[in-house]
């Protein structure tokens, strides 16, 4: 297997929203976007799929010195080897690829959040970074797409980090601001029970419904600061943009019941959605 079908594949298997709008880019966008989105995932996997966390430490080390490594010219995973070539193209730097792994060594150091700024700086490594990368991948002319991309990354994790509560909880994880779970009255140990006798109390369909409402402001501000000129060349990621905000209109529906099940849209309605936006343009 040669390093553009491994990518092909990582993405392809994910299942995730993005891989449905990179369906509409042109050939070497299209390349350059899953290659980087591979490498979000191997990194991302590291924290996810490993328990040993002395291992998991040891391995993110690892994909530092290959990114060095093939920043230096010498890739070596099969990742890198298909990335390398479009860094150049569309200034993917080696900073890019540090801040995505900082941001999964987060993930291992810390599984609380003591206020909503500690979250936005997991929140800027982790898809704030990504964002950047992939305006610049599917081209933008005004340093104001960037500040966009930013943004709308953030309001993409809020959004996954929602639709994910439950998830997390069984990992022993609540990105959920320990300070607004105070506000709301919600305790750490409710969620952590998942199916604890408490169930879907008023408070915790509060304390969602704020993050929420956070969410779809980020998004609203994120489209505010597009400019114009650039709304055409970013029009990929503002089909990912509506497959997570149709993603959270949907978490709303069913009232936040998100501990016990993992609600997601199914791979037709996401098409539908990244089809529409190709036709509309918003």
């Amino acid at each position: 297997m040669n390093p553009e079908q491994y990518v092909q594949d990582k993405a392809a298997k994910s299942g995730s929203s993005f891989y449905y709008a990179f369906l509409f880019l042109p050939p070497e966008r299209r390349a350059a976007i899953t290659a980087f989105y591979a490498f979000c995932r191997e990194v991302d996997d590291v924290v996810d799929e490993i328990e040993d966390l002395g291992v998991a430490s040891t391995k993110l080390a690892w994909w530092r010195k290959e990114a060095a490594s093939a920043f230096a010219g010498q890739p070596q995973h099969p990742v890198m080897k298909a990335l390398m070539p479009h860094c150049a193209a569309f200034d993917i730097r080696l900073e890019h690829l540090n801040a995505v792994i900082e941001g999964c060594q987060m993930d291992l150091e810390q599984t609380r959040y003591l206020d909503y700024p500690g979250l936005q700086r997991y929140c800027h490594l982790v898809a704030g970074v990504v964002g950047e990368v992939a305006s610049g991948i599917f081209g933008r002319s005004q340093p104001e797409t960037i500040a966009y991309a930013h943004k709308l990354g953030q309001a993409m994790q809020l959004t996954n980090i929602i639709r994910d509560v439950g998830d997390d909880a069984r990992r022993g994880r609540i990105y959920l601001p320990i300070s607004e779970l105070q506000q709301f009255d919600v305790k750490a140990h409710e969620i952590l029970l998942r199916k604890s006798p408490w169930g879907y109390s008023d408070r915790f369909t509060a304390l969602m419904k704020f993050q929420a409402e956070r969410a779809h402001r980020l998004y609203d501000e994120a489209f505010a600061l597009l400019p114009d000129v650039d709304r055409k060349a970013q029009k990929t990621g503002l089909m990912m943009a509506n497959i997570y905000r149709a993603l959270l209109r949907e978490i709303e529906a069913e009232n936040f019941r998100v501990l016990e099940q993992r609600i997601s849209l199914t791979p037709l309605r996401k098409l539908w959605l990244a089809m529409r936006t190709n036709w509309l343009g918003r």
